[in-house]
C-alpha cells in the first residue's frame, strides 16, 4: 500500500461505489440514498451474502483487484459504504 489516501479522496469517490452497489445489485433507490456510514446489512441497507458476491465481482472488475472471501477484514470492509470505499481507495490499481 502507498501513502494514505486523503479524506477528501474517499469524499469524492464514495458517489462512484454508492452508485457500482446499487447498480450491481439492480436497488430500486439512488445513490445518493445511500448514506456513507450506514451500515450495509442488517438494519441499514439490508445487504446478505450473496450481495456481497456481487459486489466483489464487480469491484474486481471495475477497479482491479480482488475481495477474496476468506479475507479477515471483510466483517469491517463490507461494514459501510465509506469502509468498503475507504478499502478500494487503498487497493485499486484502476
Amino acid at each position: 500500500m502507498s501513502a494514505a489516501i486523503s479524506p477528501q479522496a474517499i469524499e469524492a469517490l464514495l458517489p462512484e461505489v454508492a452508485e457500482l452497489i446499487i447498480s450491481a445489485l439492480n436497488l430500486d433507490m439512488a445513490a445518493s440514498e445511500i448514506e456513507a456510514d450506514t451500515p450495509l446489512f442488517g438494519d441499514g441497507l439490508g445487504l446478505d451474502s450473496i450481495d456481497v458476491l456481487e459486489i466483489a465481482l464487480v469491484i474486481s472488475k471495475q477497479y482491479g483487484f480482488q475481495l477474496k472471501s476468506d479475507n479477515e477484514e471483510n466483517i469491517h470492509i463490507f461494514s459501510s459504504l465509506r469502509a468498503l470505499t475507504e478499502h478500494i481507495a487503498s487497493q485499486r490499481s484502476k
